[in-house]
């Protein structure tokens, strides 16, 4: 293990060994939920009747062996827990090659068990949920490409594997976000997605050009082993460059704004995207990329203002949104901001954004399949207002989803608690004004929890006429009741700073800095302000009628939040408007400037021979009467002349 001194702690540069015994069989996960899209897609309406088994069948099996590597990687030394596999040469250009190789370290091992087995457990509410669309076969092909797409994400030994899964993954989520595409608002969040996630991907694109310019490889170990030699101007652009493609994946300002309309798409799309899957792509990005980011100080300090902003946004627009799911949606872009946070801050900060990245990936799947179970007892509504008094008529639901509303909140003992906790601990010692922002944010998300539980499960009830609650079909609350357990139980990953060790042969280790306060005083601090928020929630909404429909006569804050902070308003502003107007302007220039200079001759001639044309038209009297003309043009020539 080689280990380059920075800022008083170590980064790990590791060779990793070459696949034996169990590890093997690391190209399977992903070939597995791979081939079961395949099957699904190419067998088409023959596979109908058994299409929901396969697909749940082949993510299962994808869990069953990453648990089995997982134990392996568990018994092997520390120095020896990266492993990569080689399947073959993907592309050889002189000098420069890029295997189609696979890395399995303790990070991308968590990332396994995490993708995978949320991803069975929402597969199996699948079954039960999209029951009766006739379509079923071909949602779980695509559930199944989503996953084997993130998979070749987190299991890629380099910068170019990675980016085919990056695209790969942004290709599913336009799919199933824009599965129910005879809906316009479906067809026009799809796109809306995948068109601003290729800004994010521009930014990725060009930074694996910059690697291979100044580095001549995109392997993340030899990326690792070289960066020490390069200039920080380089470092630093690499970074921000990184960081535009995680803030597209990951739904961060300036690119969050695609988030909140890929609700369009069925429920467990929205548990798969917001919780295992894409929006976590760019906290992996940065976290694997340590590297980089701990000699780009700079870029580093950009991570944590877009982070802290982010996680302010989301929870902001939590507090106004009466959509259940939207409402879920602007709380998973905050809580990624806490994670893009925690990476932002180094070392110090990188073991506790993957903690809560899984802990989060734990309540959050819970809530909004629970979200989800809700719309199916109540004719598929959204709308909050229209809810009311459900914990009675869906007890199940109410009461795996308070087990992830307790967790989100950070209630003490709960997933939430540790993980977010940490990472306010941290940026309070590291970045006293993001701590600040970050508890001010715990603050605002236990708001808007309490607002989501009060308007959903307490309160009067507000359904509309012929509607009747009830519970939802085992095959949809057993998944609920496994997440639940998980969102309670998640916390365990940190006893004895388990996660911190297990990380440091990836992200490196730092010395152990003491708060200015003792832990206790800020953790009480935390509660407090949470318990505010809540206590602010109950006041607000817990003990006043809700109305039916949204109230015309509110502030300016309110109207901004519910339009989302005015996300779209401005990319409109600043983006789309002067890109059409750019656009018009360079196709003029190149239709009348560049096609004119180079066609402009030809017309000429075409001119003039269309002039020509016009004189010689085949009649004898046209012909006699051009001589005639011609005499006397030539007499009257004469006499001007000789006069």
């Amino acid at each position: 293990m080689y280990l380059m001194s920075e800022g008083g702690h170590t980064i790990p540069v590791v060779a990793p060994l070459e696949a034996e015994g169990a590890s093997t069989l690391l190209w399977l996960v992903v070939a597995l939920p791979l081939l079961g899209a395949a099957v699904l897609l190419v067998g088409g309406r023959r596979t109908d009747r058994w299409g929901h088994l396969l697909g749940t069948a082949t993510a299962l099996a994808s869990f069953v062996l990453s648990v089995v590597l997982f134990v392996d990687l568990l018994g092997r030394e520390e120095s020896e827990r990266q492993v990569a596999q080689r399947l073959w040469e993907w592309m050889e250009v002189g000098g420069f090659s890029v295997g189609m190789d696979l890395l399995y370290d303790p990070l991308s091992a968590l990332f396994l068990l995490l993708i995978t087995g949320v991803g069975t457990l929402i597969h199996v509410y699948s079954v039960g949920y999209m029951e009766h669309d006739p379509r079923r076969r071909r949602f779980f092909a695509y559930l199944n490409l989503f996953v084997a797409a993130m998979l070749t994400l987190v299991l890629a030994e380099n910068y170019v594997v990675l980016f085919l899964g990056w695209e790969g993954v942004g290709l599913a989520s336009y799919l199933l976000i824009g599965f129910w595409q005879h809906k316009p608002s479906a067809a026009a969040a799809a796109k809306k997605a995948f068109v601003i996630n290729r800004v994010g991907d521009i930014g990725l694109s060009l930074a694996i050009a910059l690697m291979f310019v100044t580095f001549g490889t995109t392997s993340f170990t030899q990326v690792s082993e070289l960066t020490s030699g390069a200039g920080e101007g380089t470092l630093t652009a690499l970074g921000l460059l990184l960081l535009l493609g995680a803030c597209g994946k990951s739904a961060q300002v300036p690119l969050q704004a695609w988030l909140l309309d890929a609700m369009e798409g069925p429920t467990p799309v929205s548990a798969l995207i917001h919780a295992a899957t894409m929006v976590t792509a760019g906290v992996y990005l940065v976290v694997r990329s340590n590297f980089v980011y701990e000699l780009a100080p700079h870029a580093q300090t950009v991570v944590v203002v877009v982070a802290t902003v982010t996680l302010l946004w989301g929870a902001v627009i939590g507090c106004a949104r009466d959509d259940i799911k939207k409402v879920l949606a602007g709380s998973t872009m905050s809580q990624i901001g806490y994670m893009m946070l925690a990476a932002g801050l180094g070392v110090y900060g990188y073991a506790f954004a993957i903690f809560h990245l899984i802990t989060h990936g734990f309540f959050k799947a819970n809530m909004f399949l629970g979200a989800g179970s809700v719309m199916h007892g109540m004719a598929d509504d959204v709308d909050m207002r229209r809810y009311g008094a459900l914990r009675k008529a869906m007890p199940v639901t109410f009461l795996t989803f308070a087990m992830g509303y307790l967790a989100i909140i950070g209630f003490p003992l709960f997933s939430g608690f540790w993980s977010k906790d940490k990472i306010i601990e941290t940026a309070l010692v590291e970045s006293p004004v993001a701590g600040v922002c970050a508890l001010v944010g715990a603050g605002v998300t236990g708001f808007y929890m309490t607002r989501l539980m009060l308007m959903t499960f307490f309160t009067d009830k507000r359904w509309k006429e012929g509607v009747h609650p009830h519970e939802s079909p085992s095959v949809m609350t057993v998944p609920l009741v496994v997440l639940a357990a998980l969102s309670v139980l998640g916390g365990i990953l940190l006893l004895g700073d388990w996660i911190v060790g297990w990380l440091a042969p990836v992200v490196g280790e730092a010395p152990h800095h003491e708060p200015p306060v003792p832990v206790i005083v800020l953790t009480v601090l935390t509660v407090a302000v949470v318990a505010v928020g809540v206590a602010a929630a109950w006041f607000l909404v817990g003990r006043r009628e809700v109305a039916c429909t949204a109230p015309q006569d509110v502030s300016f804050a309110v109207r901004a939040a519910r339009a989302d902070l005015y996300g779209d308003a401005i990319n409109d502003a600043v983006v789309v408007r002067p890109g059409r107007r750019l656009v018009t302007l360079l196709l003029g220039v190149d239709r009348r400037g560049a096609d004119g200079l180079f066609t402009g001759g030809g017309s000429a001639v075409a001119g003039v021979g269309g002039l020509l044309r016009r004189v010689q038209n085949g009649f004898v009297r046209s012909y006699a009467l051009s001589v005639l003309a011609g005499v006397l043009i030539v007499v009257i020539a004469l006499m001007v002349v000789n006069s």
